[in-house]
């Protein structure tokens, strides 16, 4: 074991680390509007100047878990409007494709632990063009590209800096922080640093009014005191003075009302950039500090800034700073070169390790009390009464107080329930323990609705995502098993139970009519059809979704999986087990008998599945829109083996039972009594000829193949878009490769075109799976027209280098993520810094949307994990360790 791991283990060394929102401004948690207008309510200006009530936000933050002291990087370059203390991006409405971040940042490395991290900020020396990109952006259509802040030429002559943050811990309450700046430039340039600490406010609100202090007594040293916190000192190596004000709204800028204290949240920053000293406190006290460091950095030179904060109380806080620091750096170092043994080059290892970063940066404190936050709080102007009914009302339950993966905490500052299950995966591959915790986490009472639902974000938690969680829970559960060599059933058997009541919800909420089809729901493929997919249709009309009713076949194949597993120690689960077996068998014979006219979803001309628009005549039409929609029945497919099954002599009594008495049920949707390579059993909605005729379409690059991976919408559409007329409307709908062409769902997200890694991933783990039933026989054209063949393994393997293409250098060194920008590609200073987008362009594997949505596009560090053995699928589903 390396010290990294020999430390996983120990929850203190977690209690500190990178949890600190990069943007808490223009977020529903902290709207307190008339209207829900959260993007206005708090704006990128005045968050300078106000305090926030359920979280804090910085550039490169720190703080503890329960967000008590937060410890942040302030940057001024003496020609901005402003300090630079948060990362500046445009509001939905201000963006040509919604809300955007402009600013150029890198995670660079972070062990589980954060015992030791890393990242990059480019800061220019010229003043911020804040005006600039608000302008040029507001110009320009959903059609044309996006104004990016390289396009303002600010970085030209090499005029920025950059400016590099590690955190190394000497122990879990001791943490060493060092900041390189190089100045990139050809002059010498001035830099103000301000390392900044407070505390985020909780005495404001008519609950608790203790409120605490720091104080100094010198220019290096600041004294914390706060109850239940363990760090109570902030030093810095060098520093001109130390300056204090008060984490409390500025309510004479903002509302021309009177001030509270006269040293207000803002105090600090007038003071840096005015030279106008009526906002700090000179006695040295308050709930906001900074060290303050005026320098002049040399024309391409490098100057090293070095600060503690510990518990301790040290009579030489750096005396052993740079001993600490390589200890840790090795320590990471040891740490990932166990983790990437047999990765095979440094690019791919660079690219893996900078991908665990970015996950483990997108940690986050999450705090938010729905009932608190409609109600309003005892000390504030009461919320007027159209909040009661404005947002997330019936989730009065909910009250999160914990660290979580973030989707993006620029962009995504807010968790999203699906997109988690797909962060644990790859979480599971260097801290096992977090990942449980994460999927564990949202099967709470406080978290999960009463009714079963899981809650979806902040924006509308009662909105409807893919039920992935089992499937996750499964992977993370056979993961763990194999690095630690003992199976946690605890932990399996607990979020089952749960997820039971989930389920239980989808049924009841989900399949309206009691057919096993399942409708109406967001289903997380945003604006992937010719219309709001969530939209109720006119005149009693449904959308029946052949992907809603995939993701809940996998949903059952999956809790019958955990079942059977569970049934290993406990006989008890065979019926439950028995109970999913037969669910599945029920939607899935659903997907070729809806209706009163046994209207199928496959359709037999084309070959494919689509949607269908149902009446309560029973009249049905196909939408025949090819969309990764009519892929998604791939996903619910399970394999169990002869050995597994003579183990459980109730439920295979059962499925004999069900097989010999209902046989329209098992001749529709299974291979089961039919053994495939080493005495396995299919369950899957695809029998053999229909998968295969599936891959045709998926694996042709005129229609989903890119070189980059799998579209979201077929190619065909890009010269004939697909058009229909319906209810007195007409719809049409074009291949777009890249950013949204139409304001659905805000414009920011598209899968009309692009390449998105979670369903790529799971294409690739349902690929895996069918192999493991058929044998190296089974064989398909790749790509479609090449003549070519290969199993389905060998396509899976095809598949994830594709995805790999995107992150990795090709022949020329060129990166395909990194776009159109020369500089990007070129730039010694920029070309292996790698951002982890949203998504990607369908033709050229561009990033697009998130530029720092590491969580779901993070997988590409599982799909670069090598595997154990390339033809062999272990018997528990996962190909160890990944």
């Amino acid at each position: 074991m390396t010290e990294e791991s020999k430390r996983i283990p120990n929850v203190a060394w977690k209690k500190w680390g990178p949890y600190v929102s990069n943007r808490e401004w223009g977020l529903v948690r902290e709207d307190y509007s008339a209207n829900g207008d959260a993007w206005n309510f708090t704006n990128h200006d005045t968050a300078e100047a106000k305090t926030y009530r359920w979280g804090e936000e910085g550039i490169c933050g720190v703080c503890d878990d329960k967000q008590l002291l937060v410890f942040s990087l302030g940057l001024w370059n003496k020609k901005d409007k402003m300090v630079k203390e948060r990362f500046f991006g445009l509001t939905n409405g201000q963006g040509n494709h919604g809300e955007d971040v402009k600013e150029y940042y890198y995670y660079l490395d972070n062990t589980p632990t954060h015992s030791y991290m890393k990242m990059l900020y480019k800061y220019p020396q010229n003043a911020f063009p804040y005006d600039d990109l608000l302008r040029k952006n507001a110009a320009r259509g959903r059609l044309e590209a996006e104004y990016e802040l390289i396009d303002t030429g600010i970085f030209d002559d090499n005029e920025y800096f950059d400016v590099f943050i590690e955190y190394a811990k000497n122990s879990p309450t001791d943490i060493l922080v060092k900041i390189t700046v190089i100045n990139r430039g050809k002059n010498d340039a001035p830099l103000i640093l301000m390392p900044t600490v407070w505390f985020r406010n909780t005495w404001n609100w008519g609950y608790d009014d203790y409120k605490p202090k720091m104080t100094s007594d010198r220019a290096d040293h600041i004294k914390i005191e706060r109850k239940e916190l363990d760090i109570k000192n902030f030093y810095a190596k060098n520093s001109l003075k130390t300056l204090f004000c008060n984490n409390e709204t500025n309510d004479v800028r903002l509302y021309h009302s009177l001030n509270e204290t006269p040293f207000t949240k803002d105090g600090i920053n007038r003071f840096v950039t005015t030279g106008k000293d009526n906002g700090i406190n000179k006695e040295n006290f308050g709930t906001k500090a900074t060290f303050l460091l005026d320098e002049t950095i040399p024309a391409e030179s490098t100057q090293i800034f070095e600060f503690r904060l510990s518990e301790e109380n040290l009579d030489d806080p750096f005396k052993d700073f740079d001993e600490i620091f390589l200890s840790r750096q090795k320590e990471a170092d040891e740490f990932y070169a166990y983790i990437q043994k047999g990765i095979p080059s440094d690019d791919e290892k660079n690219v893996q390790r900078q991908a665990f970063a970015g996950m483990l940066w997108n940690k986050m404190f999450y705090h938010y009390n729905v009932a608190k936050w409609l109600k309003g709080d005892p000390a504030e102007i009461k919320p007027p009464k159209s909040r009661e009914k404005i947002r997330n009302c019936e989730w009065k339950h909910l009250n999160n107080f914990d660290i979580i993966s973030m989707p993006d905490k620029w962009e995504y500052p807010w968790y999203a329930t699906w997109d988690l299950a797909f962060h644990t995966l790859s979480f599971a591959l260097i801290d096992p323990d977090f990942a449980k915790q994460q999927i564990k986490l949202f099967t709470l009472d406080w978290y999960m609705h009463p009714n079963g639902q899981l809650p979806a974000y902040e924006w509308n938690f009662s909105d409807v995502n893919p039920p992935v969680h089992a499937w996750a829970l499964f992977r993370i559960f056979k993961i763990d098993e194999t690095l630690k060599g003992k199976p946690d059933l605890d932990f399996l058997e607990t979020v089952f139970q749960k997820l039971l009541l989930n389920f239980t919800w989808w049924v009841n909420k989900k399949d309206s009519n009691g057919n096993n089809i399942f409708e109406g729901g967001f289903l997380g493929l945003d604006n992937v059809g010719v219309f709001d997919r969530s939209d109720t249709l006119p005149n009693g009309q449904r959308l029946e979704q052949a992907d809603g009713t995939s993701w809940m076949a996998m949903f059952a194949l999956n809790m019958m999986r955990i079942s059977i597993e569970l049934a290993q120690y406990n006989h008890i689960y065979e019926e439950m087990a028995t109970k999913f077996f037969e669910h599945f068998l029920y939607i899935a014979n659903a997907l070729d008998n809806m209706g009163d006219n046994n209207f199928s979803l496959w359709d037999d001309e084309d070959e494919f599945f689509y949607d269908a628009i149902a009446t309560n005549k029973g009249d049905n039409m196909f939408l025949k829109l090819r969309t990764v929609v009519g892929l998604i029945p791939m996903f619910a497919v399970e394999v169990i083996e002869d050995e597994m099954l003579e183990k459980l002599p109730v439920f295979k009594a059962r499925m004999h039972w069900i097989m010999e008495n209902k046989p329209e049920l098992a001749s529709l949707v299974s291979y089961w009594e039919v053994k495939g390579q080493d005495s396995k059993h299919l369950l899957s909605l695809l029998r053999g000829h229909r998968l295969k005729r599936l891959l045709v379409r998926m694996l042709d690059e005129k229609e989903f193949l890119s070189d980059y991976g799998v579209r979201a919408l077929s190619k065909i559409y890009e010269d004939n878009p697909f058009e229909i007329h319906l209810n007195d409307i007409d719809y049409s709908i074009k291949y777009t490769p890249a950013e949204s062409d139409s304001g659905l769902f805000g414009g920011n997200s598209n899968w009309r075109g692009p390449i998105w890694f979670p369903i790529n991933f799971l294409i690739i783990e349902s690929l895996q799976r069918f192999f493991f039933y058929y044998s190296p026989d089974f064989m398909v054209e790749y790509p479609t027209g090449s003549g070519n063949y290969s199993n389905l393994d060998e396509i899976a393997d095809a598949l994830g280098k594709r995805l790999s293409k995107i992150f990795l250098k090709d022949e020329n060194g060129k990166r395909a993520v990194n776009g159109q920008y020369p500089r990007f590609q070129e730039d010694e200073n920029f070309k292996d810094y790698i951002l982890f987008y949203e998504y990607f362009h369908g033709d050229n594997g561009r990033g697009v949307g998130a530029s720092h949505q590491t969580g779901w596009t993070g997988l590409i560090s599982k799909i670069l994990q090598p595997r154990l053995s390339k033809f062999k699928m272990a018997k528990d589903e996962t190909e160890t360790p990944n």
